[in-house]
């Protein structure tokens, strides 16, 4: 497993953690996602042979917020 601390951009509100923990847990490979709306910044526990990071960034993309 490989951890990696993702900066994202964006967020208001606890909605919006939720959004993006429940956008990265539904990825496969991933097993755990610990969103913080104060430290601006998501921190994803994976499995580098199913996933890669790019992918993680991606998904935040994607769910409308902007991460790096």
């Amino acid at each position: 497993m490989e951890n990696s601390v993702i900066k994202v951009g964006g967020m208001s509100c606890q909605g919006c953690v939720k959004n993006i923990t429940g956008v990265l847990t539904a990825i496969a490979g991933v097993a755990a996602a610990e969103v913080s709306l104060e430290a601006g910044e998501a921190r994803v526990t994976f499995d580098p042979q199913t996933v890669a990071r790019p992918a993680l960034v991606a998904a935040i993309e994607d769910a409308g917020f902007d991460a790096e």
